[in-house]
């Protein structure tokens, strides 16, 4: 449940923190990244809470992590790379806290 919280609560503080001027906007941005959860709709079963996402679903895997480091650095990808990097990163945290791993 912990996991979840933070999934809203981390790209908030960023948005509020980092973004003050628009952070509505940067806010929805990164929680729209949350769509990338849509990969474990291939796995089987869906939901598995000692199954670690990193390095398991499609777009949860170490090639697709880097990428979504780069767009952290353009400004017209950023909000999207910091969501998505927020999001592997809390996804990695995870991973450890669960199962002692950080990448499956």
């Amino acid at each position: 449940m912990l996991h979840i919280v933070l999934h809203f609560a981390v790209p908030a503080i960023v948005a509020l923190k980092f973004f003050s001027q628009r952070w509505q906007v940067a806010y929805l941005v990164m929680m729209a990244t949350m769509l990338v959860d849509l990969d474990h709709l291939f796995a089987d079963p869906i939901y598995d809470a000692s199954r670690c996402s990193i390095g398991f679903h499609p777009l949860h895997q170490p090639w697709f992590i880097a990428l979504y480091l780069v767009l952290c650095f353009f400004p017209k990808t950023r909000l999207i790379g910091l969501g998505l990097m927020i999001h592997m990163l809390l996804d990695s945290l995870d991973c450890q806290v669960t199962n002692g791993i950080w990448i499956n």
